[in-house]
């Protein structure tokens, strides 16, 4: 037997590859493992073993497995049964499959005609921080910050003055 093959053949037949999975939001353990033809213990097993196998689990505590739970764990039976792989191989395996994956694209295109845009945006932005950093009004920008006290003075003398307008308002008598 050499080094590259399978410890042992697979006696269950072939796991549903990943375009035969339902198109569900979630699945149960059952059916997950009638997807894995595995017994539901051995994807609680596997849950314990690799990282990557994570179910989210519902109020009663069943497990909820997502699409790409159920694909991890087709993965998982690939890697131990098919292929041959112990666990810790396995594990291994899928940690350096999941490092090896392509970067996330950039948020930023990088075209001639996208710096263009990008160009223009940062001018419009320029404007309306101009726009924005410029005072109400000539008398806005001659005035200089008031004393306190002359702040309440005005205040007073608003008051009174409403005060006044409401004496002639209501105490009108024909």
């Amino acid at each position: 037997m050499g080094h590259n093959e399978p410890i042992r053949k697979s006696t269950h037949g072939v796991s549903a590859p990943a375009s035969e999975i339902p198109d569900k939001l979630y699945f149960r353990i059952g059916e997950v493992a009638r997807l894995c033809e595995v017994p539901a213990y051995v994807l609680r097993f596997w849950e314990s073993e690799f990282p990557q196998l994570k179910p989210n689990k519902g109020g009663t505590g069943q497990r909820l497995y997502r699409r790409r739970d159920v694909e991890m764990a087709l993965r998982v039976k690939t890697l131990l049964k098919e292929e041959g792989y112990t666990i810790p191989g396995a594990r291994a395996v899928l940690k350096s499959e999941f490092k090896q994956k392509e970067p996330q694209l950039s948020l930023i295109p990088t075209g001639a005609a996208d710096a263009k845009q990008l160009r223009a945006l940062r001018r419009e932005l320029e404007a309306v921080l101009a726009m924005l950093s410029r005072p109400v009004g000539k008398a806005a920008a001659a005035q200089k910050p008031e004393p306190i006290q002359s702040i309440r003075n005005q205040r007073r003398a608003a008051a009174a003055k409403h005060a006044d307008t409401s004496d002639i308002l209501f105490n009108h008598s024909d």
